[in-house]
């Protein structure tokens, strides 16, 4: 039987590491599938756990090199240990005195430098106790046949150290200088700026990338809990399912819940994305990490921690970022030979440069510089920095990727098929006309408090209908007595003041309605209404348009994506709904296997497409769509067959899906840039001696700093509307 399992894997410097763990798994026959992510820090695997079990893999990881543990369904994120930084600062504090000793040389002060047994101490310091991780890393990367970017940094500046520890002892044996040819500050600084580097990075990744950190924040640590027939500050992780928290303005909900008492408005928009707060009332669905802009309220809890909305969406969040996208699989087959590349050109570099130089320590110089500034990180970071925080964009605009290629792959979608009911639609009928006979002396607002005066005793979605319309226009309803139902074709009873009402068929109203221009009334349930066998009118009630159905086609075709409605409903009204929206290909009467097929033939065509949907009949369609988006709460089928969800129901919230994944494409290919220019001019700049081994060191640690700057920019994105 397959398992799927995450694991937080410690200890990888760079994408070389994420490549050696992935490749290693991959080759255990007993593995179906390993993805590691070196942004995330986290390896996907599905394995056959009949004849092994997690230790297995838990082990392999660490005869790699690294270590690991399984991240639980139970936790939707684990708050990060502190890490003590002394190594680095300590490597920072003795980089001062060469870095003071460097600017000497500059400005023509050499009294500034350290004499050179004073480096030699230093440096020695710094190779063999300040660089033990770069060398634990280098030697485990070696075992496991697949060299990391420790591995050039550790060869680079040992080079350079034991070649100065050698001049040092050279000169003072023979030449009696008292400063020869040494190049201790070249490997102190060059651990420094890459020690640096690593730190800036890792700080980045873990604080600004993920967005985990920041919906972790949105739960209380404390909340009050009704016991002992009193309110109790309580730890949230000891609250228990089916007691009451109280919630007071300004506070955060602890647990998704149903109120009890009270009333407030609650803001949602950390899940759905919709920044207008929700009315709460006694019976009103609260959700975990929601803030209570006014009001209080008591709720009972139903759902704590990973069970939550909140927790889902941490537990989806976590599993997406972890993914990797298609175009990463390039960066990973390059940085896979991109080491050993490197180290031949550092080899190929110290001979020519001996031969031409006929001077072993430009040779070394140059060759260590080559070494420093190929390090492979920022290609490394280049793809899954720009998801995480591309994922996390998407997650706070209420839409939740399953996987990284989903998002890749909605960055090229170039065609859209809706369904109809429930996506561009309400999903129920609701009067959209009506229609009133003429001398009669009834107006609109009265037909309707008339109609719903009778229908509230009535349980068809018809009848729910106006009542509700009633209710919005706060209409005073008629009192009512002598209530007779006719199954299947009206409802009558005497009003109050009126007289005889019955509400229902036209035929059960024997009305034959005029023959009217708005074509709605041909596609539309008819609710005629007579007063004493007298008919005084009729409403035409239909599932209407949601409210930003019109700006989501609109956006559409400002990204000139093609767009059809499929729907199982009857023809006539799909053009109902099509010729509102402007769309010109329609199609009704589909089974789910004709909305299928008809999927098929569109990319059969070459187009790239979406399919938004929320029904049980949609499924079909959402699995052969190159990319589908289901709506939160539609059939359970639908959501887990689709690569998206939806929290708003809305078509618009799509749309908005579509940006954020071509803006991150972009973003990764802008990174892709970034990462391959640093080493593509660093080489040969290194190689012909235009770039020391200290500049080099800056400059590699820059090149992940500029990648992930760049991703960070997705925060602040902006989308067209």
């Amino acid at each position: 039987m397959q398992q799927k399992i995450t694991i937080q894997i410690e200890g990888m410097t760079c994408q070389a590491c994420a490549s050696r763990i992935e490749k290693v798994l991959n080759k255990k026959t007993f593995v179906q599938q390993a993805s590691v992510n070196f942004a995330s820090e986290q390896a996907q695997v599905i394995f056959e756990d009949d004849t092994h079990s997690i230790q297995d893999i838990l082990q392999i990881i660490q005869n790699t090199g690294f270590s690991g543990r399984v991240k639980t369904d139970d936790e939707a994120i684990v708050v990060e240990k502190q890490t003590s930084h002394w190594r680095l600062w300590l490597l920072l504090l003795i980089n001062i005195p060469f870095a003071m000793g460097m600017l000497g040389m500059l400005l023509g002060k050499h009294h500034w430098m350290l004499p050179a047994w004073w480096q030699c101490v230093l440096a020695t310091i710094v190779q063999f106790w300040l660089a033990i991780p770069f060398y634990k890393s280098a030697w485990g990367s070696i075992k496991g046949r697949l060299a990391n970017m420790d591995v050039l940094v550790s060869l680079g500046t040992l080079s350079i150290y034991f070649y100065s520890v050698f001049m040092l002892l050279y000169s003072g044996e023979h030449t009696g200088h008292s400063m020869p040819a040494v190049y201790f500050e070249a490997g102190v600084m060059v651990l420094g700026f890459v020690s640096l580097g690593k730190f800036l990075e890792e700080r980045t990744k873990k604080h600004s990338l993920n967005s985990l950190g920041l919906l972790l924040k949105l739960t209380p640590k404390q909340v009050k809990v009704f016991r002992e027939q009193q309110w109790q500050d309580i730890a949230l992780d000891q609250v228990q399912v089916g007691e009451l928290l109280r919630v007071n303005q300004g506070e955060r909900i602890a647990a998704d819940g149903i109120v009890q008492s009270g009333s407030g408005w609650s803001d949602e928009s950390h899940l759905t994305g919709e920044s207008k707060p929700e009315m709460k009332n006694a019976g009103s669905k609260v959700l975990a990490g929601s803030i209570l802009s006014e009001g209080t309220l008591v709720y009972k809890a139903e759902q704590l921690g990973s069970h939550t909305l909140l927790g889902d969406m941490m537990n989806a969040l976590s599993d997406a970022q972890g993914s990797k996208a298609p175009i990463a699989r390039f960066a990973d087959k390059v940085a896979a030979v991109f080491v050993p590349v490197v180290m031949s050109i550092a080899l190929l570099t110290f001979i020519l440069t001996y031969w031409i130089e006929e001077n072993a320590v430009t040779a070394l110089i140059h060759a260590v510089a080559v070494l420093v500034i190929a390090c492979p990180c920022a290609l490394g970071l280049a793809t899954p920095a720009a998801i995480m925080v591309g994922m996390g964009n998407a997650v706070q605009r209420g839409i939740w990727f399953k996987d990284a290629a989903a998002m890749e792959e909605s960055a090229t979608v170039n065609a859209v098929v809706l369904d109809k009911t429930g996506t561009l639609t309400e999903g129920k009928p609701q009067i959209v006309t009506y229609w009133l006979e003429q001398d009669i002396g009834y107006s609109a607002t009265e037909l309707l408090r008339i109609a719903a005066s009778v229908e509230q005793h009535a349980n068809h979605p018809l009848a729910r209908a106006i009542v509700q319309q009633a209710n919005e226009q706060q209409s005073t309803l008629y009192k009512t007595t002598q209530i007779q139902t006719a199954l299947g074709e009206g409802i009558q009873a005497n009003v109050e003041g009126i007289g005889v009402v019955k509400v229902g068929k036209p035929d059960y109203c024997q009305l034959s309605l005029p023959t009217l221009a708005d074509p709605v009334w041909q596609i539309a349930s008819i609710v005629a209404v007579t007063v004493n066998e007298q008919p005084i009118g009729a409403f035409a009630l239909a599932d209407s348009l949601k409210a930003d159905s019109i700006t989501a086609i609109e956006r559409l075709r400002k990204q000139n994506i093609d767009v059809y409605i499929m729907s199982g409903d009857q023809q006539r009204a799909v053009d109902y709904i099509a010729q509102q929206l402007g769309i010109t290909q329609a199609y009704g009467n589909l089974s789910p296997r004709d909305k299928a097929d008809k999927i098929q033939q569109l990319r059969t065509e070459g187009k790239v497409v979406a399919m938004v949907g929320d029904g049980i009949n949609d499924a079909p369609a959402l699995a052969i769509a190159n990319v589908s988006f289901a709506m939160k709460n539609g059939a359970d089928v639908a959501e887990h067959t689709a690569s998206a969800t939806l929290m708003q129901h809305s078509v618009n919230q799509m749309v908005d899906a579509l940006l954020v994944s071509q803006a991150t494409l972009r973003n990764i290919k802008q990174n892709l840039f970034f990462a391959f220019i640093y080493n593509v001019l660093g080489i040969p700049l290194a190689a012909l001696g235009l770039l020391n081994p200290i500049i080099a060191g800056a400059a590699m640690a820059l090149s992940s700093v500029s990648v992930l700057m760049n991703a960070l920019r997705l925060k602040s994105l902006k989308l067209e509307q």
